[in-house]
């Protein structure tokens, strides 16, 4: 990660203020798990945050002024998570991209709704965070209920017949997703043969794989974390197991096949259509590859959120939170993920999910369809 430069003005622990802000600054922040587990997706938040401040401020910045960037860590915490929405709110900061966990994105919402800031999640995908009427959120990615559908259509499209295990890790995100996939696959008449539960951080999944083992189970569905995640898969591999594994978004980084190697060839999960495919994404793809930035996994989807914010934001001739917020649910915005528009809760407007499949050399491609899917 890179370090970042610190001048003096730190609020709390898991907050970082990156330089003393001019008056005519405007401070805007991205949140997410910078530390813990899961960094490896704080940091493809905070590339794509920098980016769309680089580029947003060379374009003039907003109303005229630049934008400065601060940097909240969550580590995946509620708790942390909370604090630093917090910290935002009395900061005054208008707007924060944020945060990745849902179990994050939901506590520090009801901060930044206190204190009069408006929050895009580019990653947090649990139905509640949009759910509960509040003003101030708004998320570029789908949702879970979106997500499991379409894991548990290509689960009754291509293991019909077969013994399919549902396991979670009892987040907020794991135990949402795995409980949506399972609520569609049984309305699609397939039962699961088992549904299981681990604790985030484990190492050892011994007992779980020999229950995988002992039922037979042709596709094991995980809701949860890439690394939980890549380690179920290794030791089901060292038993000898060929199950097959199907997650959600929170594979989509290459760290999960660093944890894997070979053995994570043919594992499956869902995602968005990969936006460095995407024309409106091709000049700023280009940006990233030439400073050797792969803008994989929410790195494009933190851009994006930058650029509704900043477009709705001048549309409404205010940073005011609420008077943005009204204008984000009227219109429709040009981004690097497409255009987007949002529902009266703060969803986007269109369906968000293909399954992807990871090859042995540790690269991810789309399911091609097949016929009549």
């Amino acid at each position: 990660m890179k370090k970042m430069w610190l001048a003096g003005l730190a609020l709390g622990a898991g907050l970082t203020f990156s330089g003393p802000a001019l008056a005519q600054d405007i401070a805007v922040g991205v949140a997410g798990p910078m530390t813990g587990g899961e960094a490896t997706f704080g940091r493809q938040m905070r590339n794509g945050a920098e980016q769309a401040i680089a580029d947003i401020n060379a374009a003039g910045g907003v109303l005229g002024r630049k934008l400065k960037l601060e940097v909240g860590d969550d580590a995946c915490d509620p708790k942390q998570a909370r604090s630093v929405g917090e910290k935002f709110a009395s900061a005054k900061l208008p707007f924060v991209a944020g945060h990745y966990c849902s179990s994050s994105s939901i506590p520090a919402s009801e901060a930044y709704a206190e204190g009069g800031v408006l929050q895009i999640s580019p990653a947090s995908t649990n139905p509640r965070f949009t759910d509960r009427n509040l003003w101030n959120t708004f998320r570029v990615c789908g949702r879970d209920d979106q997500q499991g559908a379409v894991a548990a259509r290509h689960i009754l499209r291509s293991f019909k017949g077969k013994n399919v295990a549902i396991v979670h890790d009892k987040t907020t995100y794991g135990k949402g997703l795995a409980d949506e996939t399972k609520k569609a696959m049984n309305k699609g008449g397939m039962k699961e043969r088992l549904y299981e539960s681990y604790n985030k951080g484990d190492k050892d999944f011994t007992a779980l794989v020999s229950k995988l083992k002992l039922n037979k189970v042709d596709l094991v569905y995980i809701g949860g974390y890439h690394q939980e995640a890549g380690l179920i898969l290794r030791q089901m591999r060292d038993q000898g197991l060929k199950t097959v594994m199907m997650a959600g978004d929170a594979l989509a980084d290459k760290e999960f096949a660093s944890i894997t190697g070979p053995a994570g060839e043919g594992v499956l999960f869902t995602f968005g259509p990969d936006p460095r495919k995407k024309k409106t994404a091709a000049a700023i793809v280009q940006k990233f590859k030439a400073k050797n930035i792969d803008p994989e996994g929410y790195t494009l989807y933190t851009y994006a959120a930058f650029q509704v914010w900043t477009q709705a934001v001048a549309k409404a001739k205010t940073t005011d939170g609420k008077k943005v917020a009204a204008v984000l649910k009227g219109g429709s915005y040009d981004t690097v993920l497409g255009k987007l528009s949002f529902d009266k809760k703060g969803d986007i407007t269109i369906l968000d999910y293909v399954v992807y499949q990871w090859d042995k050399s540790g690269n991810y491609s789309e399911l091609a369809a097949k016929p009549g899917s």
